[in-house]
């Protein structure tokens, strides 16, 4: 059932793709079609935005701004390129703190060799002008060490600031490859890496896992009367309700265009229904207005599957079952909740 849908899904922002490249009057070279298809699908929120941005300037795109978007959005090398970029800084930091290291190790065996001489000295003399000069060059070395430890450590201050700047950049990085641009959700990837662990600890520890897919009702009808950006609004909305009813250990996910995922560990089907139940409700009884008019555009409803976990599951199993679900919710009048076993007792109320 997930791969029936997936096909019926995935077909239509390829034929969505090609139509912008026969509009536009754009060579279907691969890259154009992934940007069109990314376009169509909706995953990248910023992209989207740009390229809204110059087919309302100009009512069309060309081929040298096509692949300027693809270089600053969706270029390979791009993620990779700034992974380098940190990389390159973190290596040289290190390499300045080994430096260090080797600076403030060396300025202890000269300061070591330098008592060790005056305390063979003073064992071998009386004279008072001697004693002096040793005290005096013991003191001398004394100085220059502390002034020497104290530049090592603003130095080595400097080095951790940096190399935490450089973390944070890393976690940066990592946060926006795992995440949904125009909902701040975890994005598809983020979920594929979750649902595998998830499923995998649930089996190990016998512990109860849910999964709820939603997808929002008519919102195909809704994008083409009102436009992409009022689209991209219903959107932000949802996940905003998502986000709302659920806690910290669960992970909410932009499965698809308008479709939305919510791993929920340690969760039994009756507490999934309820989270997916508030989810629902939270969704409908927001008012959504066109920020462009303020003309009030109704409320929008949802749809959502819920399925747990069995015994011997695969992720694919489970994703199968909440995807049945939430066709099962579509099927019996949408702005429902459906369980995997589809009992009356399970059947939301509008």
């Amino acid at each position: 059932m997930s791969q029936r849908n997936d096909f019926k899904r995935t077909i239509v922002y390829g034929d969505t793709a090609l139509a912008y490249l026969k509009k536009n009057e754009l060579p279907a070279y691969p890259r154009y079609y992934e940007l069109w298809y990314t376009y169509s699908a909706g995953f990248n929120y910023s992209l989207n935005k740009s390229v809204n941005d110059i087919l309302g300037r100009k009512g069309g795109i060309t081929p040298d701004e096509v692949q300027n978007l693809y270089n600053r959005f969706l270029c390979p090398s791009r993620l990779g390129d700034r992974i380098d970029s940190v990389g390159s800084k973190l290596s040289r930091e290190i390499g300045d703190v080994v430096d260090i290291v080797k600076s403030s190790l060396s300025a202890t065996s000269d300061y070591a060799d330098t008592l060790g001489t005056a305390v063979n000295t003073l064992g071998g003399t009386n004279s008072r002008d001697e004693i002096a000069e040793i005290i005096r060059t013991v003191v001398e070395k004394t100085n220059e060490t502390i002034t020497h430890n104290r530049r090592l450590e603003d130095q080595l201050n400097e080095s951790r600031e940096l190399v935490y700047e450089l973390q944070e950049s890393l976690e940066a990085i990592r946060f926006e490859s795992l995440t949904d641009d125009l909902t701040t959700l975890a994005n598809r990837r983020h979920f594929d890496e979750s649902i595998d662990r998830a499923v995998l600890h649930a089996a190990q520890t016998g512990e109860p896992l849910s999964l709820l897919l939603t997808d929002i009702d008519h919102f195909k009808q809704f994008n083409d009367n009102y436009g992409h950006q009022t689209g991209d609004q219903v959107l932000r909305l949802v996940g905003l309700s998502v986000k709302q009813n659920i806690k910290a250990q669960d992970i909410a996910c932009r499965y698809g265009g308008e479709e939305f995922a919510v791993i929920l560990p340690r969760a039994g089907l009756d507490h999934a229904y309820s989270v997916a139940e508030h989810i629902r409700k939270s969704v409908i009884c927001k008012e959504l207005v066109k920020r462009s008019t303020g003309e009030n555009l109704g409320r929008i409803t949802i749809s959502i599957g819920v399925a747990s976990f069995r015994p011997g599951d695969t992720p694919n199993g489970l994703i199968g079952r909440a995807d049945a679900a939430l066709y099962g919710a579509k099927r019996a009048g949408r702005n429902k909740v459906k369980c995997e076993d589809d009992t009356d007792a399970h059947a939301a109320v509008a």
